[in-house]
Parts: C-alpha cells; sequence; structure tokens
C-alpha cells in the first residue's frame, strides 16, 4: 500500500528562498545550489524551474514551454516534476 501523498502545488510556483538557480560552465549544466550542496540539474528540470519565478501559473508553465519546444502534451510531465520539486523543498508550498 502506497501512504505516500501527492503534494499540492503552488498556484504559483516559485523557487524556495533557500535554493538558488544558475548555470555552471563547469556542469555545463543548471544547478540548484544550496547551504549543504547542489542539485545537478537535467534539461527538462532546469527549463521548468527557470519558469518558476511566482509570476506564472503551472497552465502558464505548460503552455511556455509547449511554445518554446514546438510540443504538444507537456502537461503530465511538467506537473510530475513539479510535484517532485514540491516533494524536495525545491519550491514554496
Amino acid at each position: 500500500m502506497n501512504t505516500e501523498t501527492t503534494p499540492t502545488l503552488p498556484q504559483h510556483p516559485k523557487l524556495n528562498r533557500l535554493f538558488r538557480l544558475q548555470y555552471e560552465d563547469a556542469q555545463k549544466t543548471h544547478v540548484l545550489l544550496y547551504p549543504e550542496g547542489m542539485v545537478k540539474l537535467n534539461q527538462s528540470a532546469s527549463e521548468i524551474l527557470l519558469l518558476c519565478d511566482g509570476t506564472r501559473t503551472v497552465t502558464q508553465i505548460v503552455a511556455a514551454l509547449e511554445a518554446k519546444f514546438n510540443s504538444e502534451g507537456l502537461h503530465a510531465d511538467v506537473q510530475s516534476m513539479l510535484e517532485e520539486a514540491v516533494r524536495r523543498n525545491w519550491l514554496d508550498a
């Protein structure tokens, strides 16, 4: 039995102030920096988190990504990544 619950996504996702998202030349990717360390992000996670500035809704984030990558049907993947970001405390809840 799975007792884990799906986290509630914030209406306007925003990076938790304890984390800083930046591009690392040495890593050739975006990373999340925090006092205890660093999380290396893949391109998809980077693109999603770059749009989490507290002004866009999840729907607007999905629409921006679908326009940028000329794609459709990204909502489930974006939502899943944002739920994981909430679980990891990367986003303000």
